[in-house]
């Protein structure tokens, strides 16, 4: 047990990783000082939660697939899609196998369950949890571009394009039609 409990203590400082580690596809973007994975990834699994709740799914099986759903890259690093290219990582649930070898079985087990629905896409709250990425990331270029970074259409484009879901589309659809501080003028002005 000792050994157990040393390997998944070895894994949460390995996921605290995720606060440090930057999303590259900003860096490309020209944006200096982008988020990092586990500021993404928490604002994932909001939308997550939100989309599922508008679907018709559970909000908290969407929103805890997406906690995990970068967990890998503690390991393999964010590349880039031009990076994809021209490098095969592994895929997502060999890494995480790797990361809980050793961890007490039921963490293990909850953790490769959530991260195997998610790439499967096995069910509604996955397909949630992905839009959510994509749709967290159109949200993301849609304030990175307010704040002057031109260079973001194209994750707008293709994290448009990916979404399955009729919620996710219209979410998507109002943040590309309003302004990131919108909400705090109608807040302001007692709406």
């Amino acid at each position: 047990m000792a050994e157990e409990l040393a390997r998944l203590t070895g894994l949460l400082y390995e996921v605290g990783l995720l606060k440090r580690y930057k999303r590259t596809g900003w860096l490309v973007a020209g944006v200096r000082d982008p988020e990092s994975i586990a500021d993404h990834s928490f604002r994932t699994a909001v939308i997550a939660s939100v989309v599922a709740a508008l679907e018709g799914g559970n909000p908290e099986r969407a929103a805890f697939m997406s906690l995990f759903h970068d967990t890998q890259e503690t390991r393999i690093t964010d590349i880039p899609y031009i990076g994809k290219r021209y490098l095969k990582a592994a895929p997502n649930e060999q890494v995480t196998a790797d990361q809980v070898r050793g961890i007490p079985t039921p963490v293990a087990e909850m953790v490769t369950g959530a991260v195997g629905e998610y790439e499967a896409k096995a069910s509604l709250e996955a397909v949630c949890a992905r839009d959510a990425d994509k749709l967290e990331c159109l949200i993301q270029a849609v304030e990175y571009r307010e704040q002057g970074h031109q260079n973001v259409q194209p994750w707008i484009d293709s994290s448009l394009a990916a979404l399955q879901t009729a919620s996710a589309k219209a979410i998507a659809d109002e943040a590309l039609s309003t302004g990131s501080l919108e909400w705090m003028t109608r807040v302001l002005s007692g709406d």
